[in-house]
């Protein structure tokens, strides 16, 4: 039978949602702003945390459903849904199997998720297969750095980060695993960021648009 992915890491999503306050007020959300600007339609989310993007959906978005499977942050999550801009329905579910059927979303977003699914690759596939022809993907991640020093103190600290970050890996090659599960990336820039040394490591970020083929 196969594996029943699960996610359940109480003790990191209370620290995540104080750590990403932080992250909030030192200026990541110009980049969860800027993740969203444009976008219309049904939108799908995947691992939505506690709903820091509902906020900046713009009004021509007609429903967002948010998955978020991790139980903690699904609450957070129904909790900011009331607050928000746009019809938000919080559902659990994982990013390998997602609620929704094929073609039937106008958007998906994807934004720091892609770091921590068990595997990138079925997360991808899962997204093609539920955005609509010529749909688009959102995707605001950290990933592996440009510069080979920085890649290898990455790769060295993953395996204790991993454990520490709920299942979060520092040296994914998020942006070609895009372009390889069916996804032609459209716009992409890269840039640094970080608020403290703690999260130094995961500095390199990618935020950009992919349109599904």
């Amino acid at each position: 039978m196969p594996t029943v992915e699960r996610v359940h890491h109480p003790l990191f999503a209370r620290f995540y949602q104080r750590f990403a306050a932080a992250a909030m007020a030192k200026g990541e959300d110009a980049f969860r702003r800027e993740l969203l600007e444009g976008v219309k339609g049904r939108v799908i989310e995947v691992g939505a945390g506690h709903g820091l993007n509902f906020a900046f959906y713009p009004p021509e978005v007609a429903e967002v459903v948010a998955v978020e499977p991790e139980a903690v942050l699904r609450r957070g999550a129904e909790k900011a849904a009331g607050g928000a801009p746009v019809p938000v329905r919080v559902t659990d579910g994982v990013a390998g199997d997602l609620p929704g059927d094929s073609e039937s979303f106008d958007v998906g977003v994807a934004s720091l998720v892609l770091c921590s699914v068990p595997d990138q690759q079925t997360a991808l596939r899962e997204l093609h297969r539920v955005i609509r022809p010529d749909g688009e993907l959102r995707f605001y991640e950290h990933v592996v750095a440009d510069t080979p020093r920085f890649a290898r103190a990455q790769r060295i600290a993953d395996p204790l980060w991993t454990r520490c970050a709920g299942a979060c890996h520092l040296a994914r090659d998020t942006a070609a695993n895009i372009a390889a599960n069916g996804f032609d990336i459209e716009r992409i820039r890269r840039f640094r960021f970080s608020t403290s040394v703690l999260d130094r490591l995961a500095s390199t970020q990618i935020l950009g648009v992919a349109r599904r083929q």
